[in-house]
């Protein structure tokens, strides 16, 4: 993926540009200890929430928002049970392998699908973000990420709706907009990011994009060829419609599943357009209405 393979800014910083970082997130080894969470929000010192459950599932921390910029999330499946007229919960439980086994908690148990992954920031190739921030709050890095400078942001949300992953969220305090930084004070010290370092599963796996797809590839084929039919690789491709990601997956499922959208567009990539149709369109109402006056005077 020579598009990927790093420096997408040597304009802008010439020799000092570096490779492309990023993170390969492979959810089949999460483990939903949620040790990145806490990792980001201990390093980056964001704000403590109060916790709560939906009511749907066994997540705490529900999305990523100002204030959580690591957010694992848990999809919790049921599996179908050969159930019959006449059974009792305890005959389904034991013909679904609930009594002997237990309801598995990681991955696929009997009962029970668990699916978790780790989300964050795609730090996207294309960043719609960045292109309509008024006054240069968010910016790119040497290592290709995008991040966002707190004492330049005026609030004035625009990024907000702009990202097509609704990662980008205002703080209520003082209106500023938050998100993950790929830890970029850390990178200029070559330390890896803080929920990498965490991750005791190296699920979240960091470092430069070329070679992170690599490993992915890898590990796709891998799991394929014993049986994942469905995993697939999640904004590893340049030709999407934002142009690949920093941060991009391997899923087990669509991503519909793990409330991501499965076909995410650079917001800002038909705007031209727009403009172009939508000047047609009152050019040749200017002419209508030009034509209707004149001509009735005859």
């Amino acid at each position: 993926m020579p598009g990927l393979e790093t420096v997408a800014w040597p304009s802008a910083y010439g020799e000092a540009a570096k490779p492309r970082m990023g993170f390969f997130t492979d959810t089949s080894v999460c483990i939903g200890c949620k040790a990145c969470e806490v990792a980001c929000k201990e390093w980056n010192q964001i704000p403590m929430e109060i916790e709560g459950f939906t009511g749907k599932s066994y997540d705490n921390s529900v999305e990523l928002d100002a204030n959580r910029w690591r957010h694992v999330a848990f999809i919790e499946q049921q599996l179908p049970v050969d159930a019959r007229e006449g059974d009792s919960l305890l005959e389904l439980a034991a013909r679904n392998g609930a009594i002997e086994a237990g309801v598995q908690t990681y991955q696929e148990g009997e009962g029970i699908r668990w699916l978790m992954a780790s989300d964050v920031c795609k730090h996207c190739t294309h960043a719609a973000c960045l292109d309509v921030c008024p006054t240069g709050a968010l910016f790119r890095t040497e290592f290709g990420t995008v991040v966002v400078q707190e004492d330049v942001c005026n609030g004035c949300g625009y990024c907000v709706p702009a990202c097509p992953f609704g990662v980008l969220d205002q703080r209520q305090d003082d209106g500023r907009v938050w998100k993950c930084t790929l830890c970029y004070d850390r990178l200029k010290d070559d330390k890896e990011p803080a929920c990498a370092q965490a991750c005791p599963t190296n699920s979240i796996q960091f470092g430069e994009v070329s070679e992170l797809h690599q490993r992915a590839e890898h590990r796709l084929a891998q799991l394929q060829e014993a049986g994942q039919d469905k995993a697939q690789l999640y904004l590893a491709d340049e030709d999407d419609g934002i142009g690949g990601a920093g941060a991009f997956f391997l899923l087990l499922d669509e991503p519909e599943v793990y409330g991501l959208p499965p076909d995410p567009v650079d917001t800002r990539r038909d705007v031209s357009e727009i403009w172009a149709a939508a000047a047609l369109a009152a050019g040749t109402l200017a002419a209508g209405l030009v034509a209707a006056v004149f001509g009735g005077r005859r």
